[in-house]
């Protein structure tokens, strides 16, 4: 059977997801992945007005094809009208993709998930670390805490789970909540966390939707923990300061953020940027990306599963980037010159 053919079987075989989160930044992603996958995708909108930028969200995946699903996981009739639509469409799969202000609603999403009675894998709101295994402190404990009571609610419910440890967004780790969809890698100076020698591992945005999808409707998943850690992206502070600086062809400074640095600011208690600052001490002082092997019983690595389909790189990403960068520069000129011209659109890249 040819490979295209053997998708189509795939699909035919698979019932339809429902997002909830679409709207947000790795949502959208993920969304959009399911939809290039041929699957019937629905997405939880909560009714009233939305802001702008989520409604511009929402008519974008609707004209991709995405179907509507009115609703609330937070409250009793909210609960049931959740889990009305469930059972009404044949949903199979609910991947959650929650901000961090509501991780504990995913607590009457399970109860929907679990009287509905159609769902065959639910993916909770991750799609970072480890939360089970990672240490942060002070506020970043506190939002881990929250997603591990969702992890514990879901193995108690009896709802077969998978969750998304994809680790960091590709993009400068930028420690003070500046996030990298909003910013670029610095052309001022570079924040090294601690020595700048230990490694994590980066994920573009379209892998991250491009792979849950897939780990989504995969047996070899369920009730595990699927790990990304591609290998072409593992990278410390001090190599990505490297990698930037050949793509922009200057040498910028280096400021150095200590451990008691990183500390004393997740000490703060400042929301949401202390949790920042506490999860960027795990990963750059601690490690807690790398400093545990797979488990086989409980853990997989999303390579291992499909070992021919590549990751985006932080090379190409930079790339772009940079790309964007020198577009930029090169509209500003224009400018200062009063010549008349086409007008230059920079295109950023879905890598971060």
């Amino acid at each position: 059977m040819a490979p295209c053919e053997e998708l189509q079987e795939e699909v035919a075989r698979s019932g339809p997801a429902l997002i909830v989160g679409a709207t947000g930044y790795i949502g959208r992603f993920v969304a959009e992945a399911c939809l290039d996958s041929g699957r019937r995708t629905f997405i939880l909108v909560r009714p009233g007005n939305a802001c702008p930028a989520r409604a511009a969200s929402v008519d974008a995946l609707l004209r991709k094809g995405a179907f509507v699903v009115e609703g609330r996981v937070d409250g009793k009739d909210g609960k049931r009208s959740v889990e009305t639509a469930l059972r009404a469409h044949g949903i199979e799969v609910v991947i959650s993709v929650m901000g961090g202000a509501n991780i504990l609603d995913q607590l009457g999403l399970i109860k929907a998930i679990q009287a509905a009675g159609t769902v065959k894998r639910f993916l909770p709101s991750e799609f970072g670390h480890d939360v089970d295994r990672a240490r942060p402190v002070g506020a970043g404990l506190g939002f881990y805490e929250e997603k591990r009571r969702v992890r514990r609610a879901a193995e108690a419910a009896g709802v077969p789970y998978t969750y998304i440890c994809c680790n960091s967004i590709a993009g400068w780790p930028y420690f003070d909540n500046m996030h990298p969809s909003e910013v670029r890698p610095p052309l001022d100076r570079f924040q090294i966390y601690g020595d700048g020698t230990v490694r994590a591992f980066f994920v573009a945005g379209t892998d991250i939707g491009k792979f849950t999808v897939k780990a989504a409707y995969d047996a070899r998943s369920v009730n595990k923990a699927v790990h990304f850690r591609p290998a072409c992206n593992l990278l410390s502070t001090n190599e990505m300061a490297c990698l930037w600086e050949s793509k922009i062809g200057r040498t910028l400074p280096r400021v150095t953020l200590s451990k008691e640095e990183l500390l004393a600011m997740a000490a703060e208690d400042i929301i949401p940027e202390s949790i920042v600052a506490s999860l960027t001490h795990d990963i750059f002082i601690n490690g807690c990306q790398t400093n545990f092997g797979i488990d086989g019983s409980r853990d997989i690595e999303i390579s291992s599963l499909y070992p021919d389909i590549p990751f985006r790189t932080i090379d190409e990403c930079f790339d772009d980037y940079a790309r964007g960068l020198h577009l930029e520069e090169e509209a500003e000129e224009s400018k200062k010159s009063n010549a008349p011209m086409v007008e230059i659109l920079a295109v950023y890249p879905t890598c971060a």
